[in-house]
């Protein structure tokens, strides 16, 4: 007999070859009782008869009875041995009865080799017998996707699974946490009949309720109750009722509730106050205590837990009173309120704005004999830094480290907020001493004499002694401090350090927290690293810890930063697929760049999809979304949702109100504006930097450079101190209108006048205003206008602010606009030695400044270094370039320039496609120059196209057009002809005439289809007026089916879509070879652009 280790081409004997060719056996197999013998040789000898008659099916019958009951799988591949050698092979039922043998003994291994080498190998087609032992088989092996295609199959071939194998199926996959796809392959087994077990529906109700899939955990338990009639346990009502409880559906909840004490059960206190909690959350405080109530008259007793729930759902709608009474009845009950309870109460009075509130409950916890937790302090910490009481922050700071609290991640993540750029790791090392000495009782004077006898140690050399003193001390606190360490080499930009301190913590045994995957994350997407942040999430996720909202407000924040909003919605569409709600803030990170790109069309339609998901909006994000309405000049929806928003319970801030007074200004909706503005007074806000900068800026773009400059007289008189944005919007809104070239001076009127007068007696709040400003804003004179602006730019130089990249840009432009390029030179040298890198901008504006001045070779070389010094033109730079090579008469370079901007996904803007359109047609081009034009293009070209053809008109209910009649000027000096070369529609009138007809031009009315239409015409011109289409024939066809046809007599009455390509040839005049190649690669480029 063979060894069935063997490789399996060598498993069985070839019909022609001898018994001794094979290779070497194996011992026989242990022996077995005398009938066992006796009948296999009765079997043996059967076989061989019956092949020497040449009955093979029936000897391979034989065959598969002895493999079927042969007792151990040696003895069957005896049988087959036996077989084979006497020329008899196996056919797919035989291999299916072997395939069974070895599956059902545990050979996985050996019988995959059988069915990849003996059935695939040689084309035998499995039977059903052999698919349901190699789904078995392949799952045994962890081979998921083969035992998934062989199960497939077994369908395909209208054949059905066994039970043993479909549950080798499900098994794996539940182990995999495929518990959706096991539930797909679960409906099809119970549609064809078979009952599973009850492992089965415990397993798959277990995972579907725990991923989230709550409504096909229900199918299975209905399924369950129908098909085995057995009554279902407290253990599967449980897990369902929890699951209910986790996809917020409560109701549905307490229904099932009610299901579960029909059955008998008893629902315990866990369950009424999942129930309680629910409630609690979705605001519905009545019905919460209404459970409450439930629960005591059952007898069920609540506990501190219960108790917590309730008053967290009270004080969260600011019901404080309501949650004090709560807290009372707790003692009554002999329950006595924990850190829980008052951090509740703690961290709402600090949301509500109560911070002494909190401090004094804070205070009080002692006589309770109740230690405040760090998570009391950080919430405290983080309300004092927002009232800008730092004084409060470190003695509070100080009193918790007196009192024996550790420190964690959340509050070291609270003060590095706080903390100026630099002192990341300075920070971290004093968090760590406190974590060293608060929770490893470990002397700091000693480690500090041990540590720091070499005077060049560093903070990081200082802060690795203390990770190994934690981590030896107390390994419980080494993945916080090795959190709080890694976080701050990534906040400082170390990253490759932070990378190589995660790779020792894992190494020391420590298991990194989700915060610390977080920090290294957001370092790597805001280096560009996109791939290799990916790659931390998988390998997180392949150590158990699965991203959560905030690893996803990280992701899409990181992506909307760097414009790529489509990797935001994909990471939105990943988090629906998972189950997970998107948190408010990330929506708010969505909508905010939607509102940055002008596509607030969109960002109102996230937002309304966020309504739609069940997502509470917050403050955040309805100043956001008034914000964003704002700037894309939508004032009138600004007020309607700052409106509702205070409707929805929430008080105004002063960034909301900024939002929307800047943008009712924006419209010249001063007049409301000023109204908000009251409002925001009588609510106690006093107008601020933001909100002067705002409507500073908003009053440079007008123009209105005199009223803006009082606003910053007005400021200063208030001692409101400018910061960075204010100057940047001064030198940039000085420099718009330094030179007032085609611009009309906005002269206000008396109307006018008098609300923006109402607007400063707003902001000063007195009765006195000055009329002049300190500044004596220069009126009228441009010269003066001039000085002033340079006056105020050296000015600005010289502030604390400098340098700045957007203050440089704002000088440089003012320069560059009073006609001083090489002052505007000198400070982009300037900048660079100062450590400034010159961005686009800085670039762009030096091209625009060189371009105003004709001096378009010094432009393209700055574009030209631009490229070099790896800065990538915006569609702006090229657009700037375009009009300077159109002014310079530079039309090849600049459609070369246009068709470069395509290749990398830019189109010109209209004034450069009008530019372009109007220096093309105002030149000779020679008989080469052609357009083509498609109604189907995007606007922007059908828009532009009039310029060349001015009183053409693609439809409009019949109105008759002159199709040609409206070419330029420039085409009547010389012989031109139209060349129609397809055209096609439908026209709703004609004149047509016959060339031999005395009846002359007949007017056709209705509606008719053009058959494809070409040829060409040469236009007349009488009494300086153009004809159309002369000498042109057209073919039509009626609604009748009946065909008209004719010479053109006149106009045509276009349809409302009609697609109509066509060229124009000039004669040529005489030009050198050289003109005629330009207008050539000219034509080319043409063709390509449209």
């Amino acid at each position: 007999m063979l060894k069935k280790g063997l490789k399996p081409r060598r498993l069985f004997f070839t019909p022609k070859k001898n018994l001794a060719t094979c290779s070497p056996a194996l011992d026989p197999p242990p022996s077995s009782a005398p009938t066992t013998e006796h009948h296999n040789k009765l079997c043996f000898t059967l076989t061989d008869r019956l092949i020497r008659r040449g009955v093979l099916s029936l000897g391979q019958q034989v065959v598969r009875r002895m493999i079927k009951q042969s007792p151990s799988v040696s003895d069957a591949i005896l049988a087959v041995e036996f077989a084979a050698a006497r020329g008899l092979e196996l056919d797919s039922c035989g291999y299916g009865v072997l395939l069974r043998k070895l599956v059902g003994s545990g050979e996985h291994r050996f019988a995959e080799a059988v069915y990849r080498d003996y059935v695939i190998a040689r084309g035998i087609i499995p039977d059903s017998e052999t698919l349901n032992s190699m789904v078995i088989c392949y799952c045994n092996l962890g081979k998921l996707e083969e035992a998934m295609a062989h199960f497939d199959r077994l369908f395909e071939v209208d054949s059905f699974p066994c039970k043993p194998a479909c549950n080798a199926m499900l098994r794996e996959l539940c182990a995999r946490e495929r518990v959706l796809e096991a539930f797909d392959y679960f409906v099809r087994i119970n549609d064809v009949g078979i009952l599973m077990g009850l492992w089965c529906f415990n397993r798959l109700i277990d995972g579907l309720c725990d991923k989230g899939h709550v409504d096909e955990a229900f199918y299975m338990f209905d399924t369950m109750r129908e098909r085995t009639g057995l009554p279902a346990t407290i253990h599967l009502y449980k897990t369902l009722f929890y699951g209910l409880c986790r996809q917020e559906r409560v109701e549905e909840a307490e229904l099932f509730v009610g299901e579960m004490e029909s059955e008998g059960h008893f629902i315990d206190k866990m369950m009424y106050t999942s129930l309680i909690h629910g409630y609690c959350r979705g605001k519905k405080m009545r019905t919460a205590m209404r459970v409450f109530l439930r629960m005591l008259k059952m007898g069920c007793d609540p506990d501190t837990y219960t108790y917590n729930t309730l008053i967290h759902g009270f004080v969260k709608l600011g019901l404080f009173d309501k949650g004090w009474i709560l807290h009372n009845q707790m003692s009554e009950w002999g329950l006595q309120p924990n850190v829980v309870t008052y951090h509740i109460m703690i961290r709402r009075y600090c949301e509500e704005g109560k911070v002494d509130c909190a401090l004094t409950l804070l205070s009080s916890m002692s006589s309770f004999n109740l230690t405040p937790s760090v998570h009391s302090y950080t919430v405290l910490i983080t309300a004092l830094y927002k009232e800008n009481r730092l004084v409060e922050v470190e003695e509070l700071y100080k009193k918790m480290l007196d009192i024996g609290v550790v420190p964690d991640h959340v509050l070291f993540f609270t003060l590095m907020q706080k903390q100026p750029k630099g002192h990341e790791l300075h920070l971290a090392l004093k968090i760590l001493q406190a974590i060293a000495k608060n929770g490893c009782n470990l002397d700091l004077c000693l480690l500090s004499t041990s540590a720091t006898h070499s005077p060049t140690q560093d903070v990081e050399q200082e802060i690795e002694c203390l990770l190994g003193e934690i981590v030896r001390r107390n390994f419980a606190l080494a993945d916080v401090a090795f959190g709080i360490f890694i976080s701050a080499l990534c906040a400082a930009g170390k990253t490759d350090a932070a990378l190589l301190f995660m790779d020792k913590m894992v190494s020391l045994g420590c298991r990194p927290l989700l915060s610390t995957y977080n920090s290294l994350i957001k370092c790597l997407f805001q280096e560009r690293l996109v791939e290799d942040a990916k790659s931390l999430i998988d390998l997180m996720q392949e150590n158990g810890i699965v991203p959560d909202l905030a690893t996803y407000l990280i992701m899409v924040h990181e992506h909307c930063n760097h414009g790529d909003l489509a990797s935001a919605f994909g990471l939105l569409d990943q988090m629906n697929e998972r189950g997970l709600k998107p948190s408010v803030a990330i929506y708010d990170s969505i909508i905010g760049c939607l509102s940055r790109r002008k596509r607030i069309l969109e960002a109102e339609n996230v937002f309304k999809m966020m309504l739609e998901a069940g997502v509470d909006p917050d403050a955040i994000i309805y100043v956001t979304m008034i914000s964003g309405y704002s700037k894309n000049r939508r004032a009138i929806e600004a007020r309607q949702l700052f409106d509702k928003m205070i409707e929805h319970g929430f008080q105004p801030s002063s960034h909301s109100y900024t939002a929307v007074i800047s943008g009712l200004v924006k419209e010249n909706m001063i007049d409301k504006g000023c109204s908000y503005l009251s409002d925001m007074l009588k609510d106690g806000f006093v107008p601020n930097t933001v909100l002067y900068t705002s409507l500073i800026n908003q009053f440079l773009r007008k123009g209105e450079l005199e009223f803006a400059f009082r606003l910053v007289d007005l400021m200063d008189r208030n001692q409101i101190e400018c910061d960075m944005i204010t100057c940047i919007a001064l030198v940039s809104g000085v420099s718009r209108n330094i030179t007032p070239v085609r611009r009309r001076w906005y002269h206000v009127k008396s109307g006018s006048a008098r609300v923006r007068e109402i607007l400063l007696h707003l902001l000063h709040q007195s009765f006195v205003i000055p009329r002049e400003n300190n500044l004596s804003f220069p009126r009228g004179s441009p010269r003066k206008i001039k000085y002033f602006a340079l006056n105020l730019m050296q000015k600005i130089k010289g502030s604390s602010f400098m340098p700045n990249l957007y203050l440089y840009n704002g000088i440089i432009s003012g320069f560059c606009r009073a006609n001083m390029i090489q002052d505007a030179y000198n400070h982009f040298e300037l900048m660079q030695t100062e450590g400034v890198c010159p961005n686009q901008v800085t670039f762009t504006i030096l091209i625009n400044g060189h371009t105003r001045f004709g001096e378009i070779d010094h432009a393209i070389g700055l574009f030209n270094k631009m490229n070099a010094d790896g800065l990538a033109p915006d569609g702006i730079t090229y657009n700037a370039l375009i009009k300077g090579l159109c002014k310079a008469g530079r039309l090849l370079d600049a459609l070369s320039v246009s068709h470069t901007m395509h290749k990398r996904g830019l189109f010109p803007n209209k004034s450069s496609y009008e530019k372009l359109l109007k220096c093309l047609c105002a030149s000779h081009l020679g008989k080469y120059l052609g357009v083509k034009l498609d109604t189907n293009l995007p606007y922007i070209l059908q828009h532009l196209w009039s310029l060349v053809i001015w009183g053409f008109s693609f439809g409009g209910n019949g109105a008759c057009v002159p199709i040609f009649g409206g070419l330029p000027k420039s085409y009547s000096k010389s012989s031109w002809a139209i060349f129609i070369l397809s055209a096609n529609g439908a026209i709703l009138n004609v004149n047509l005439h016959q060339p031999n007809s005395s009846v002359g031009t007949l007017t056709n009315e209705g509606h008719f289809e053009i058959f494809p239409w070409s040829g060409s015409c040469m236009p007349t011109e009488s009494r300086g007026q153009r004809g159309d289409l002369a000498g042109m024939s057209i073919s039509l066809a009626g609604p009748d089916g009946r065909v008209l046809g004719g010479g053109l007599g006149g106009l045509l009455g276009l349809m409302a879509l009609f697609r109509f390509w066509w060229e124009v040839f000039c004669q040529a005049t005489s030009r050198s070879k050289s003109q005629t190649s330009r207008e050539l690669s000219l034509y080319k480029l043409l063709s390509q652009l449209l």
